[in-house]
């Protein structure tokens, strides 16, 4: 295994551990679903996704996005390897410039019928824990990883910042999805500059104008600037409910019907046949 994968995955764990420690101690939420099995599935899902990539970085690049900055800085492919520009400069504009790409593309993925069918796997979750951060179908993982691949080769991002990036972006992913619980002034302090869970918690609603909010994983700029940001749920984060209302059974999305979620037929296949707000 080489260092950058050590250091990816020991930062993966040493994330994962402090949230599934700080989830005991201080659970935001109570779960409406059992614990054990909810994380043998979301955690199935992950080794099947991580297979899924290792096996095409063994076809394409060692390492995938980041192998790909080493192969486009080799050719002088992209902006920052025809630009002149202070490495620093390339390093900070790469990193902004990958996580606003990101938030485009959780949006698309919620626009787009065919991408929705996959990212729906995500968002069936009825409770949300640091588990919920690995609950992506392999193709969506295998779609999102070919965009993010070709936004680095086209800003011919430094490597160190595509690996700073990958690191930064997993370790969030897992702390923004965590039930956990914190002071409100410090959720405030926080949003002033990433996604904390309290905000991203308001995207797994069950109604329909608030999953359409908070697109960000990282940065919290992007929701405000772009105007996709909600600042709470408005039946408060215990009144809320979790999920998509054309599954209600937490029963039924066992791994099997997970994998096979995006080819099945259901009661609303896009975000926007979920049936309206009662209240309005």
């Amino acid at each position: 295994m080489s260092h950058e994968s050590l250091l990816r995955l020991g930062c993966f764990l040493g994330v994962f551990v402090v949230m599934a420690a700080w989830e005991m101690g201080a659970r935001r939420r109570p779960h409406s679903a059992s614990i054990p099995l909810r994380w043998v599935w979301n955690l199935g899902l992950a080794v099947a996704d991580t297979a899924f990539l290792q096996f095409l970085g063994g076809l394409v690049f060692a390492g995938l996005a980041v192998g790909m900055a080493h192969w486009a800085q080799e050719r002088g492919w992209g902006v920052f390897n025809v630009v002149a520009v202070p490495d620093a400069v390339a390093f900070l504009l790469s990193f902004l410039a990958l996580d606003l790409a990101i938030y485009f593309q959780h949006l698309l993925s919620h626009k787009v019928p065919v991408l929705w069918r996959l990212h729906k796997v995500h968002h069936s979750d009825r409770d949300l824990d640091v588990t919920s951060a690995l609950r992506f179908h392999p193709l969506e993982i295998m779609l999102s990883m070919a965009y993010k691949m070709a936004w680095v080769a086209g800003l011919g991002a430094p490597p160190t910042a595509v690996m700073a990036f990958e690191v930064v972006l997993n370790g969030m992913a897992l702390f923004n999805h965590g039930n956990v619980r914190m002071p409100a002034s410090l959720d405030r302090l926080l949003r002033c500059l990433v996604v904390t869970p309290d905000m991203h918690r308001v995207h797994h609603s069950d109604r329909q104008k608030e999953t359409d909010s908070n697109y960000g994983f990282n940065l919290s700029w992007w929701d405000r600037i772009f105007s996709s940001y909600r600042p709470a749920p408005e039946a408060g984060h215990l009144g809320m409910t979790l999920g998509l209302r054309e599954y209600p059974n937490p029963r039924q999305l066992h791994l099997g019907y997970l994998l096979f979620m995006p080819f099945l037929s259901t009661p609303a296949s896009t975000p926007t046949s979920v049936p309206p707000d009662t209240e309005e």
